[in-house]
């Protein structure tokens, strides 16, 4: 029996093999060659872990509706508004319907794309232009 690696022979030597009768056993290693990192997050992992009891914030429906109201009164739809701020349209959905974890990237580019607070105590009121302090 003849033993050969896919990885360490050239497909030829395998063919050449296999016309002269002989018996192979190839391998072949899972995922070899490819640069794929195995990296587990703690985001991740807390996710797996996800019970009743321990779950990830979600966005509120309050802070849904107010994206949902700002983006119709701009006259966006849900892939102008991603577009807009260079997010996946299924992004804002999310968030309009209360599923998304909240990232502070992302809801800052929506409040100023649709004018309006999303964070702090102010929910829903129009968002005031801070002057860059130099």
């Amino acid at each position: 029996m003849v033993v050969v690696l896919l990885l360490t022979f050239p497909l030829t030597a395998v063919a050449a093999a296999q016309r002269r009768g002989e018996e192979l056993d190839t391998t072949k290693k899972w995922a070899a060659g490819q640069n794929k990192q195995h990296v587990i997050t703690k985001n991740t992992a807390k996710l797996d872990r996800e019970t009743e009891e321990l779950q990830h914030q979600r966005v509120s429906l309050e802070v849904g509706k107010v994206i949902q109201q700002g983006r119709q009164n701009q006259g966006l739809t849900q892939k102008d508004l991603a577009t807009k701020i260079n997010e996946k349209p299924q992004i804002i959905g999310d968030y309009e319907s209360g599923k998304a974890i909240p990232n502070n990237q992302v809801m800052g580019k929506i409040e100023r794309a649709i004018g309006l607070k999303l964070r702090g105590k102010d929910i829903g009121k129009p968002l005031e232009a801070v002057p860059k302090k130099k």
